[in-house]
């Protein structure tokens, strides 16, 4: 076995990670071990020799994939393999590709391939944040060209109390769970959720982040200086010529800066950039030995174009569609669009549009969650869909893609802590966000939309939740905040901080950032301009629908949640579900049952309020307890000629014996009863057995006049 180099860093008082290389995976360029308590993660960085022909982008991949076998456990379900990545390790890999990808240089062609593998799950951490640390380490090990060595952090605040990589304990107990992702001189990426915090206290929680993340980065690169890195890795920069950028600046820079502040609208905004490209292709475009092809011609363009927009909004504080920094785009939204779904909302900003819908299940309808860190049920879920057609493109459908599942993850975060309990409100809840077109922020748009149709549905929300995306544009000296950013603003500016929040406070964020560091004054300044524009759009919203609606859709089950001894949740089952099946049948309803934290839990769902009444009478009466002394009307079930057995409850059956039947001699039971007949009876005597002695002879005067 070879020798390993092991580096331990304490990353907050008295807790420590370590990291380790040398032992496995050493064909990888760059491989390391992440160990956090019991929980480790292998991590690998492999560079390309060469660029694939063709390619002008950076094609960097992460991959980050939990192994049950790391956690003792089986795969659930007919197929014991792990097949496509679950939501959770999606997720993870974003997190690392949005931390990672930025700090590699421009023009950087080669193909990229981190992996991340749980090989082992204690019970304490989640792997997640040490993927993040690990991919850094074996980029660093591997001598890739980026601005690292970086590293993830999960911040919680338990008692009021920061915590900085929290257990899974800890977490739950948590007002807050952020994952912060930097350098040593900058944070680069944030994502989480909060239970209503302050802007104040987001920017501590990022500061304490930032603590312990330069403390990592230093063992990261102790770790590489002891174990020694592979040489600088070759690569050539593929840019776009600054005498191309120049030549079209001169001949073409004006018409380009004029198109830029022309009146906006996208199709025709992206249509004019088109058509200066084109024309600039016919002028410039050149056989000779030092000319420049199409494409670069193209590309210049686009560069020119990018300092037109940056210098207008960092010299005149104006962008392309004529707004000035801190205003949100038109605002239209519309509720209870679609009638036949429980809760439904249209919700446009500018050119961005969602159509919200919401359905209200039974606990039939939960998330099951089958994860090596994770195995309880989600009752409350998002799902956002982006189609091509919303920004104008013909292509094709296809399941969800990474983007898909990140920004519906945000979405759902951030609605989260509104959500009314279980208890509350008993319904599975989930709600499709589908976007009708696209021109900025979209998952943005997607929890105001989600909270306008958990209204319209009746959902009893705590507080509606509203959300906006700020941007940044900087030279360095000159810095401009941007609220409700443009998809341009997006792609040329630097940064994308999405922000959610009800009137009280943050509820989720997503932060990227493209440039070397973001002061405490700036974020305090987005943060701050973020709130104006939430409070804004919450206005509008509660205009539109103040409150959640009385009533469910008439299309809505209702449900009823009972309580019961959990010794009686065999017999509201019956042998092989014959009980509720019946129960289901006779009474129009969905009845499930199950066990909760000792307590027997009975969830009917009915389109109506006398099958519900219905469903639960019978209920009642399986679950009730005989009483003795107490005097029922049973049904005669089977006749002996020791007596009958009396079903005096559903499932409850005891004995009139024949000397209970008349005060005389009974010769035939048949000759006073037959099966089937209604017959009132006193209970006797329940024994220890379970047994029930039943008698006739209080009520035979009373019935019959006489002695028979």
């Amino acid at each position: 076995m070879p020798d390993a180099t092991i580096q331990s860093i304490e990353f907050a008082p008295g807790r420590s990670l370590s990291i380790e290389t040398g032992r496995i995976a050493r064909q990888a360029n760059g491989s390391t071990v992440v160990r956090l308590g019991d929980t480790m993660v292998l991590s690998t960085a492999t560079l390309s020799d060469s660029i694939q022909e063709g390619k002008n982008f950076f094609p960097l991949t992460v991959d980050y994939r939990e192994k049950f076998a790391a956690g003792g456990k089986v795969p659930g379900g007919f197929i014991k393999r792990e097949g496509r990545p679950t939501d959770k390790e999606t997720l993870t890999a974003r997190l690392v590709d949005r931390a990672v990808r930025p700090l590699f240089p421009d023009g950087f062609y080669h193909s990229v391939h981190l992996v991340n593998f749980v090989i082992s799950a204690g019970n304490d951490y989640d792997a997640d944040i040490l993927a993040g640390v690990g991919s850094s380490a074996a980029l660093l090990l591997a001598g890739a060209p980026f601005q690292g060595p970086m590293a993830e952090v999960r911040v919680g605040r338990v008692d009021g109390e920061f915590v900085i990589n929290p257990t899974m304990q800890q977490t739950a107990e948590s007002d807050m769970n952020l994952i912060v992702a930097g350098k040593q001189d900058a944070l680069v990426m944030v994502e989480g959720e909060a239970d209503e915090i302050s802007e104040d206290e987001m920017i501590d929680a990022l500061d304490t982040a930032h603590v312990a993340i330069r403390k990592l980065c230093n063992g990261q690169e102790q770790l590489a200086r002891a174990f020694g890195t592979a040489d600088d890795f070759e690569w050539t920069q593929h840019v776009t010529p600054e005498a191309a950028i120049e030549k079209v600046r001169q001949q073409f820079g004006q018409r380009v800066a004029d198109h830029v502040r022309a009146p906006y609208k996208k199709e025709t905004f992206y249509a004019g950039i088109d058509t200066i490209k084109d024309e600039a292709v016919e002028a410039l475009v050149s056989d000779d030995e030092d000319g420049f092809d199409a494409g670069t011609i193209r590309d210049a363009v686009s560069a020119v174009e990018k300092e037109s927009m940056r210098e207008m909004i960092l010299a005149d504080g104006k962008r392309v569609d004529g707004r000035d920094l801190t205003s949100v785009r038109d605002l239209s939204m519309e509720t209870g669009y679609l009638p036949r779904v429980h809760g439904s909302a249209i919700f446009t900003r500018g050119e961005t549009q969602v159509l919200g819908s919401l359905t209200l299940g039974t606990s039939k309808d939960v998330q099951p969650v089958d994860e090596v860190f994770d195995d309880a049920d989600k009752s409350f879920y998002l799902h956002y869909r982006f189609p091509p057609f919303s920004v104008g493109e013909a292509s094709y459908l296809r399941g969800p893609k990474r983007r898909e599942i990140g920004h519906g993850m945000l979405a759902e975060r951030a609605l989260r802590p509104v959500i009314p309990g279980q208890d509350e409100f008993p319904y599975v809840i989930r709600i499709n966000a589908d976007v009708m077109e696209s021109n900025g922020s979209s998952s943005m748009a997607s929890v105001c939309a989600g909270s306008l149709a958990l209204m319209d549905a009746g959902v009893p929300i705590k507080k509606p939740v509203s959300g906006i995306a700020m941007g940044l544009v900087t030279d360095g000296e000159r810095t401009q905040v941007l609220t409700d950013i443009l998809g341009l603003e997006d792609h040329l500016g630097d940064m994308d901080f999405k922000i959610t929040g009800t009137r009280d406070g943050i509820t989720a964020c997503q932060m990227d950032i493209k440039v070397a560091g973001l002061s405490r004054e700036v974020l305090a300044k987005a943060l701050k301009q973020s709130n104006a524009a939430r409070m804004e759009i919450l206005d509008a919203m509660e205009q539109s629908l103040p409150a959640p609606r009385q009533d469910l859709s008439e299309y809505a089950p209702r449900l009823t949640k009972l309580t019961i001894d959990p010794e009686h949740i065999g017999a509201v089952i019956g042998p092989g579900g014959k009980v509720v099946k019946s129960i289901q049948k006779e009474t129009n309803t969905d009845v499930t049952i199950e066990e909760e934290d000792g307590v027997g839990l009975v969830t009917i769902a009915a389109k109506n309020q006398q099958d519900a009444e219905a469903a639960i009478e019978r209920v009642k009466q399986i679950v009730a307890v005989p009483e003795e002394g107490e005097d029922y009307v049973g049904t005669v079930k089977t006749i002996r000629d020791f007596g009958a057995f009396i079903e005096i409850m559903p499932e409850k059956t005891g004995l009139l014996h024949v000397s209970e039947i008349a005060h005389d001699y009974v010769e035939n039971v048949e000759d006073y009863m037959k099966v089937g007949d209604k017959v009132k009876v006193h209970l006797l005597e329940v024994r220890d057995d379970g047994k029930m002695r039943l008698t006739r002879k209080p009520f035979l005067d009373k019935e019959n006049g006489a002695d028979r």
